[in-house]
């Protein structure tokens, strides 16, 4: 079974493309933690003892959620999650995240931003495999 941590740059065209339009967008994060954070290529984020991939994450969303914020996102769900209740029995996530991004634009300057870089690599610490779907409201019915 593949895993899958990082974008590609043609998910990324077909992302911009897909959603450049829209408005407001939705992201779903799937998430399953690693047993042990990886550290091996972030010797300089490595904390003093070895952490778990969860809090690896937590350190992640720490640095994450001001730069989330200047960028006029934000959360609008964290929580735990385990099996499906419809999809395949084998897959299995840790959490779900949903984060609101005011624009595709807004979500790239904020994915490129030197601020939130320099931390990013917690998340790659943290995550034995992830899901990042985008999504736009087709209608809004609230």
């Amino acid at each position: 079974m593949s895993k899958y941590i990082d974008t590609n740059p043609e998910a990324g065209k077909e992302f911009y493309q897909n959603f450049h339009d829209k408005g407001k967008i939705v992201m779903l994060n799937l998430l399953k933690f690693r047993t042990t954070a990886d550290y091996t290529n972030f010797e300089e984020l490595k904390p003093t003892r070895e952490i778990s991939g969860e809090e690896a994450y937590q350190l992640y969303m720490d640095y994450t959620l001001p730069e989330l914020e200047k960028a006029g996102s934000r959360i609008i769900y964290y929580g735990q999650s385990k099996s499906f209740l419809i999809g395949p029995d084998p897959e299995k996530w840790d959490a779900v995240l949903l984060v609101e991004h005011e624009s595709v634009l807004k979500f790239m300057e904020f994915a490129q931003n030197k601020d939130y870089l320099k931390n990013a690599g917690h998340r790659t610490a943290a995550l034995e495999d992830s899901r990042l779907l985008p999504s736009a409201e087709i209608k809004n019915y609230t």
